[in-house]
């Protein structure tokens, strides 16, 4: 399994409009591609100086459905956020192999 996680600062001033936007609108459109079994929102915990802080994994079955997304459908939707909240973000991506995994 593969974890996509990608980790987004956003500003106070759309912070609420981006967090409807991201439930209703951008992660819908991601987990409908077909390539993520499921996807979370987790808000970080940190102090922060004039914005939110969120992480947003999605969980892919194998790299080969990650590399997938990225060439056909990341450009596509990373561009519809990047306009609809261009100087309101930064964001970066990580990519994570889940090596064990442990429940109750």
């Amino acid at each position: 399994m593969i974890i996509y996680n990608v980790t987004v600062s956003i500003d106070e001033t759309v912070h609420e409009d981006w967090l409807h936007w991201m439930r209703t609108i951008h992660i819908p459109d991601v987990m409908s591609t077909g390539l993520f079994l499921e996807s979370r929102i987790s808000r970080i915990q940190a102090e922060e100086l004039g914005g939110k802080t969120y992480a947003i994994a999605y969980l892919a079955e194998s790299m080969e459905m990650l590399e997938l997304y990225q060439r056909e459908h990341a450009p596509r939707l990373q561009k519809d956020h990047s306009e609809r909240y261009a100087g309101s973000f930064a964001a970066f991506r990580t990519f994570m192999e889940v090596v064990e995994e442990y429940r109750n």
